[in-house]
């Protein structure tokens, strides 16, 4: 199959439409405001798109647990000791068949506007993720839209046991679950006297906790607010399922998808299996997989083996952080696309921090040759510290040469996170989420975000001059990459060559192929320029087969037309000169 660049717009749903400014810790609904469905509105859509995007990952879709009264609408109300933060945690889920009625106009109509919602998105070009998260669910789980014939998770169970292979869960014979010993600051609804808070929580038997934990009463840290999904895998680690032949890593979907057909497996397979068909059939057009790595392997080829004979053009994208199991979780589990955090991502902070050289960006590229098409970059999402706060870079223009970079550096799609491309910080106390990240658990506003968002309009009139600079450059640079036929050409190196010239802050590699030859450049310093002269290796000249002479490129990511750099090629070898003030990030573009 050819090789396609994508890019990938994460927005917090619930918080891109969001106009309040409050931002009260521990805020209601009522007081600090919510993001709906309707928001992403034909404006926002056409802006979103015109930033350079292919697909939106609508994240905190599916129906989670929260504390707000829908009662009228037929929905249990959540226990607030087991919900993070008032507005809840996305990765808690507690109807899988269901949308979150904070996120519609009219909670009983939440179905068809989020279908709506998937009309508008194709509509302007751009497809639909939304997460599913196999590993866990919430603490109560629920169905009220259950297709005919679904039974909800742990329905069904044997709970006088600790494991069955088709149980759903893990249990705690003879024992109550018991909340942790939660610290004053995250104390439920922040330690407001609530009616639902009147009674404990009880769950007896206690489930295993959603990380993992078999305690009773879990530790704080743990994932207390959700409990594992059981796979088959037995408490002792075995496998109580059929494993894939060893071979299986070079085969295609289709084979797998005809392996399982001759199995039986455990019955949390089936029902994540029905979640994803029910899904896709919907019109969602793929999917962000929370924690895969905690799932077995095998469970993946069972899962995206039918979603591929459903659609084969699904994309499937998930977090899995141990290298060592990249690989596998790709050929054998047929994920298409894997975070990169724990080299990239961890990497390009590291420079921005000043904390390691750009010397360790090839390093980390040449480790990932054989998967670099799979390995999806990003500088900011939901998990991690934003960019421009303190804790990470501490200024959005480091969003330049590390997303050039990030973007530039493979054929894998490039992630950014809503708020992101106008310098967002996350410097809120949301009550639950605290700053740095913009929390997932509260009812807060997205301050810059909401800048550019300008009272509806969807057109940046709040932004500084500054801000819209940055935006215009993530503009550029996305659209770039969408366009650029070297994008899924060939990668060079061209730091090692010239690692003195560069520096520890400057980096400088190559991407080509028949038509185009691009030299992505870059300075990390905030404070420093670099002018340099760099050399092409003779090994590259000869690959491209350039003549000697000279030879102009544009910069595609320059403001003004007149951007130029000329490369000079004698006796075979090339050499330029190049300008890079702080926080430069170039794409020199020679049309060959």
């Amino acid at each position: 199959m050819k090789k396609q660049k994508y890019s990938v717009y994460q927005v917090f749903t619930r918080l891109f439409g969001n106009q309040c400014a409050r931002n009260q810790p521990w805020g209601t609904l009522e007081e600090n405001g919510v993001g709906k469905f309707s928001d992403f509105n034909d404006d926002a859509l056409a802006a979103i798109k015109q930033l350079g995007i292919s697909h939106i990952w609508y994240t905190g879709v599916p129906h989670h647990a929260l504390v707000r009264d829908y009662q009228a609408y037929g929905i249990d109300n959540d226990h607030p000791a087991v919900v993070k933060g008032r507005a809840g945690s996305p990765y808690a889920v507690k109807d899988y068949y269901s949308v979150n009625p904070d996120l519609a106009d009219n909670p009983a109509e939440r179905m068809a506007e989020f279908a709506a919602l998937i009309e508008r998105t194709h509509r302007h070009g751009m497809r639909v993720i939304i997460d599913i998260v196999p590993n866990h669910v919430a603490r109560k789980y629920h169905g009220l839209n259950n297709p005919e014939g679904v039974r909800d998770f742990g329905a069904d169970d044997d709970t006088s046991v600790e494991y069955h292979r088709d149980n759903n869960f893990y249990y705690i014979p003879g024992h109550a679950f018991q909340l942790p010993d939660i610290p004053t600051p995250f104390s439920p609804l922040g330690g407001e006297a609530h009616p639902q808070l009147a009674q404990p929580y009880q769950e007896f038997p206690a489930k295993w906790t959603g990380n993992g934990s078999r305690l009773a009463k879990p530790n704080f840290d743990d994932w207390y607010e959700t409990v594992k999904v059981n796979y088959g895998v037995r408490p002792d680690g075995s496998k109580d399922f059929a494993e894939l032949p060893a071979d299986f890593a070079q085969k295609t979907a289709a084979e797998h998808f005809a392996f399982w057909q001759q199995q039986d497996v455990p019955d949390s397979w089936k029902k994540f299996r029905d979640i994803a068909l029910y899904w896709l059939d919907f019109g969602v057009d793929g999917f962000r997989y929370d924690m895969a790595e905690m799932v077995p392997v095998e469970f993946w080829s069972y899962l995206n083996s039918h979603i591929k004979m459903r659609n084969p053009d699904a994309f499937l994208m998930a977090e899995v952080y141990q290298p060592h199991l990249y690989r596998d979780y790709l050929h054998l589990g047929k994920m298409d696309y894997l975070y990169d955090k724990v080299d990239l991502y961890d990497g390009l902070k590291a420079v921005m921090q000043n904390r390691a050289s750009t010397a360790i960006i090839g390093e980390i590229q040449a480790q990932m040759m054989d998967i670099e098409h799979h390995m999806l970059h990003f500088l900011d999402n939901h998990d991690e510290q934003r960019l421009a706060s303190p804790q990470f870079a501490g200024d959005a223009e480091f969003g330049r040469p590390a997303m050039l970079v990030s973007a530039l550096l493979s054929s894998s799609p490039t992630m950014i996170y809503f708020g992101q491309e106008v310098g967002e910080a996350g410097a809120e106390t949301g009550g639950f989420g605290q700053p740095s990240r913009t929390s997932i658990f509260d009812y807060v506003g997205v301050p810059e975000h909401q800048k550019w968002m300008n009272e509806g309009q969807f057109d940046g009139g709040q932004l500084s001059e500054k801000q819209r600079a940055l935006r215009a450059f993530y503009s550029r640079l996305l659209n770039f990459t969408l366009t650029s036929s070297a994008m899924c050409g060939e990668y060079y190196d061209l730091y090692s060559r010239n690692q003195q010239a560069l520096g520890h802050f400057c980096h400088l590699f190559a991407r080509f192929d028949s038509q185009q030859l691009v030299l992505a450049a870059s300075n990390f310093s905030a404070h420093h320029s670099n002018a340099c002269q760099v050399v092409l290796p003779e090994a590259l000249i000869a690959q491209l087969a350039l003549a000697d002479g000279q030879y102009t490129f544009s910069n595609a990511l320059s403001e003004t037309d007149g951007d130029r750099l000329t490369l000079t090629v004698e006796n075979g070898l090339g050499h330029a000169s190049l300008e890079l003030p702080s926080f430069a990030a170039c794409a020199w573009v020679l049309e060959r």
